[in-house]
Parts: structure tokens; C-alpha cells; sequence
């Protein structure tokens, strides 16, 4: 890789670099979704709520409900005294979960629901109508109960994000209210919490869910919600519906479990950017045509054959003899570091000492190099003897 391939790539890595760390150390920005999760910390989550009710109820007393109702109420023997809990901006059902959901409340249990908007369902079956005030600007509005049991001096204002939404009409015969938004007249017209009657329970809608967020629990509200809830007890278990919520988590895939998580998605994101780069840099390097540099030939290997067969031709046996005696010797000195000056007894002792050849081996070489050392004239037998035994003769 030339220079600036690798400037390059250090810039982009710097780069890359700089933009993690901004991204992994800005604040986060506050998420003003209304989620209403037993999990979500944010300020319109319920964290708070659901946590403060299992200290208050006991955490065995406080079930999380996962299912839609029609599925949990199925295949669920649920309590006999037991109040099924919903909160959301919108709280839209279809008609099996309706049905169960009465059937529910009928023998004696309770469900109580916030939310602004109640459904086609629900508001067709229950006989009642709402409306909301969508302003632009937040108006303050302050939700009183009816009842004695709670003290007059109680003072609830919401405004920050809030909207009010009110009952224009209901069933008067089998429905009691519960509580209103104070206004200047001080009437009724604005009805914000209701009881209805089905068989042996009862239903309780409020249309102010906001009450029962983290933001407005942990500021001088949290009394609202707490005589609101008050109207379900004494219980022996209450169901927290965490199904029908617009900030619940739904994760279909792998990859978007990856994606929702910070320091999964950084490692995705780098994965895929390495993958492009090895592609690109990668793609270079196997279009550029490499030339064949053919190895040199080792010229010596040929020559040494072409002497031999020319020492062979002439039948010169014994200089070839001379010639492998002489190799054979100076072999062993620069292998073994062994004088070759004599070759008696000692020599072979050393000799057999450093490799691992017998002793008759060693000695059956060592007087065939002597013996031919003292003659003048050799044949071709003797040769192929002497070119024999340096073979098998292990250096």
C-alpha cells in the first residue's frame, strides 16, 4: 500500500472516529413519547407508576400482561378480586376482547382505563361520546374528584402536554361520576372520570392518562393518580396491561434488536464500512496485472552433469573416484567437525560417534576410501562400490 492510500485511510478512520465519539457522548435528546410501559423511563413512560404499585400491592400482587385481552383472559384462571389496569392515549379493541373484557368485570372484578379515546367498540356497546380539545397552546387544567372521602383542599394543574378530553354523553342510568375539570362555573359539564356498573363489577374510564405518567408522578400530582387507582382496591391481584401501547417494543428480526441497541448498531455500522473498503481496496489490488518473473535457472546443476558425463565418457575412473573420496571427507569436516588427516581406528570411533551408522558401516567405507586411496589404476565396479556405500552412509 503506497502512501497516500494509507493517508487516506488514516483521514477516514479519524473521521469515522470523531463521529462515534460525538455520537456516543452527546446528550440525548428527551423522548416525549407517550408509551405508558411498565419499562420506559421517559417522561411520558410508567415506569414509575408500575414500580409504585408493586411496593404498594407486593410484587407477587402485580402481573404484566403481554397479551392482547381477548388471548390473556382466554387462557388465563385470573382472580376472583382482581382489577385488569390499562393506559394509553388511544385504547381501540376488538369485539372478542370487549366481550371478555365484560364477562370479566361482570363476575366481580374491575378494569380501569385511561386514555382520550375509547374506541368505536367500546363507545357504541357503552353508550358514550367524547371529545378533545386539540390547543396548540398549553392550557392548564385541573381534575377534581366528587367524592367527600378525598380532601377539598387537594389541588391538581396539568398542562405541559396535556389534552383535555371530556364525556359529552353517557348511560346516567348505570354510570356514576367520579370526577371533573374544574372550570369557572363549577358545574359538571366537563366530566373526565366515570364508573360504570356491569354486574358485579365495575368499569372506571379516565381521560386523563397523562396523571399516571413518570413526568407528572414525580411532581406535586402524584396524589391524583393515587385516589384514582384507590377506587380498584382492596385487591388481591391486579393485571398491568402492557399490550395495547403505543410504545410497545416489538422486535421481529435479529437486525432490529441490533439497530435499537447503541453499541450493537456502531459495530454493525463498522462492520458493513470495513466490508466496503476491503471490497474496494480489495478490487484494486486483483485488477492490477502482475508480471510472471520466471526463476533462474541454477546453471551449476547442468554444468556438474554435463562434467560428469564427460568424466564417464572418457572412462577416468579413478580421478572420479579421487574426485568423490575428496567431497566425502569435506563433507564430514564441515557436518561434524571432524579431522580427516587421519583415517585410522580414532576417526572411526568419531565418525560412528556422530551419525548413526553402525560401526561396521563406518569401518567398511573408511578401509574401501583406504584401500582405493593406495591404488593407481581403478575400474568401473569399484566406482559404482564406493558411489554405493557414501549413499547408504548417513551424514
Amino acid at each position: 500500500m503506497d502512501k497516500r492510500s494509507k493517508f487516506i485511510l488514516t483521514l477516514l478512520g479519524l473521521a469515522l472516529l470523531t463521529i462515534i465519539l460525538v455520537e456516543l457522548f452527546k446528550p440525548k435528546p428527551i423522548n416525549w413519547k407517550d408509551s405508558y410501559t411498565s419499562a420506559d423511563k421517559i417522561p411520558f413512560g410508567s415506569y414509575v407508576l408500575f414500580n409504585e404499585l408493586k411496593e404498594i400491592q407486593g410484587s407477587d400482587k402485580i402481573t404484566a400482561v403481554s397479551k392482547n385481552p381477548y388471548d390473556f383472559l382466554s387462557n388465563t384462571e385470573v382472580s376472583n378480586k382482581s382489577a385488569y389496569l390499562f393506559i394509553n392515549p388511544e385504547f381501540n379493541i376488538d369485539k372478542r376482547s370487549y366481550e371478555k373484557m365484560i364477562d370479566y368485570v361482570e363476575k366481580g372484578n374491575s378494569i380501569f382505563i385511561a386514555a382520550h379515546g375509547f374506541g368505536t367498540i367500546f363507545k357504541d356497546s357503552l353508550q358514550i361520546e367524547t371529545t378533545t380539545d386539540y390547543q396548540i397552546t398549553e392550557t392548564e387544567i385541573h381534575p377534581i374528584f366528587t367524592s367527600n372521602t378525598f380532601s377539598s383542599s387537594d389541588s391538581f394543574t396539568y398542562k405541559s402536554r396535556v389534552y383535555k378530553t371530556v364525556f359529552n354523553a353517557f348511560d346516567t342510568l348505570n354510570t356514576k361520576v367520579l370526577g371533573y375539570y374544574n372550570s369557572k362555573n363549577d358545574s359538571l359539564e366537563e366530566i373526565n372520570f366515570i364508573q360504570i356498573k356491569k354486574g358485579k363489577g365495575n368499569l372506571y374510564l379516565n381521560t386523563l392518562p397523562e396523571a399516571f405518567s413518570n413526568f407528572y408522578l414525580l411532581s406535586e400530582n402524584q396524589k391524583y393518580a393515587s385516589n384514582a387507582l384507590s377506587y380498584i382496591q382492596p385487591l388481591d391481584q391486579l393485571y398491568w396491561d402492557d399490550y395495547i401501547k403505543s410504545g410497545r417494543r416489538i422486535i421481529k428480526s435479529p437486525m432490529r434488536f441490533v439497530l435499537t441497541q447503541a453499541p450493537l448498531k456502531w459495530s454493525y455500522y463498522l462492520l458493513i464500512l470495513g466490508l466496503i473498503l476491503f471490497v474496494i481496496f480489495k478490487a484494486k489490488r486483483e485488477q492490477r496485472i502482475i508480471p510472471v518473473i520466471k526463476p533462474l535457472e541454477n546453471t551449476s546443476i547442468e554444468f556438474t552433469k554435463t562434467v560428469g558425463d564427460l568424466y564417464f565418457q572418457y572412462k577416468d575412473y579413478s580421478d572420479i573416484i579421487a574426485k568423490k573420496i575428496t567431497y566425502f571427507l569435506e563433507k564430514i569436516r564441515s557436518t561434524h567437525h571432524i579431522s580427516t588427516n587421519k583415517l585410522d581406528k580414532v576417526f572411526i570411533e568419531k565418525l560412528t560417534a556422530k551419525t548413526k551408522n553402525t560401526p561396521e558401516r563406518t569401518k567398511e567405507l573408511v578401509d574401501l576410501i583406504i584401500q582405493l586411496r593406495g591404488r593407481t589404476v581403478h575400474t568401473e565396479s569399484d566406482l559404482l562400490e564406493l558411489n554405493k556405500k557414501i549413499e547408504d552412509f548417513i551424514l
